[in-house]
């Protein structure tokens, strides 16, 4: 894998489409394509073969999710690229079904450059765009509502050792590797093992998944929504 990502913008503002690119050129990563919706996505990825796709939620005609669908169903293991959603709101109804088709995460579009930067980056990894507490309140809110009507991801945890239902219970929670070998106590080295394996045995693209599949499957339960208060009185 070369140290320099190649990756497809699509959006349908050409303004979001040039920053990133300018942003992400700056920094050496090789943006290989742009395009204004998810067709031209599509088209954009199967002709060159990006390690990652900034794919905008909404587009008109096929928009991001079909898109992101669609990319991913044709993919040729093992390096099929990673997807990271664009969204203009952080309580976008659409991010848990884009997790569950397979995308590894999302951003915001007003995201800092450094932040864009180190997502892109990370995201090759399967480590990206989990620990934001913000993604969390996302699965929590939508898991139950959405998952009747998407493409489930159950996977038979019973295949897991303890140690690895405790990792994939604590990753689920948002930490990352470096919070995971405090939590447990190990090196790094000895994490990123735990969580290949979890992500092997459960036949999960990422840690993004594995998320969605430790709520899916009961082994994190959504957190209550807060009951409104009483109205003030005077």
């Amino acid at each position: 894998m070369s140290d320099r990502p190649r990756v497809v913008i699509a959006d349908d503002q050409a303004l979001v489409r040039t920053g990133f690119a300018m942003i992400l050129a700056a920094d050496g990563i090789e943006v290989v394509a742009e395009a204004r919706d998810g067709e031209e996505a599509i088209e954009a990825v199967a002709r060159t073969a990006p390690d990652l796709v900034l794919m905008d939620i909404r587009m008109p005609g096929t928009d991001g999710l079909e898109a992101t669908r669609r990319i991913l169903s044709a993919a040729v293991p093992p390096t099929p690229p990673r997807v990271i959603m664009l969204t203009t709101f952080d309580l976008d109804r659409y991010v848990y079904a884009a997790l569950t088709a397979g995308a590894s995460g999302f951003l915001l579009k007003d995201v800092t450059p450094e932040h864009l930067v180190a997502a892109v980056r990370a995201a090759r990894t399967g480590d990206a765009l989990l620990a934001p507490a913000i993604t969390r309140r996302l699965i929590e809110r939508f898991v139950s509502h959405e998952a009747a009507t998407t493409t489930a991801l159950h996977r038979d945890l019973t295949v897991l050792t303890p140690r690895e239902l405790e990792v994939l219970r604590s990753l689920a929670t948002g930490l990352s590797n470096a919070e995971l070998a405090t939590r447990f106590t190990l090196s790094e080295a000895t994490v990123k093992t735990h969580v290949a394996r979890i992500l092997a045995k459960l036949r999960l693209r990422d840690r993004a998944q594995a998320v969605v599949v430790a709520y899916e499957t009961g082994l994190i339960t959504p957190s209550p929504s807060p009951r409104p208060g009483p109205l003030p009185t005077d």
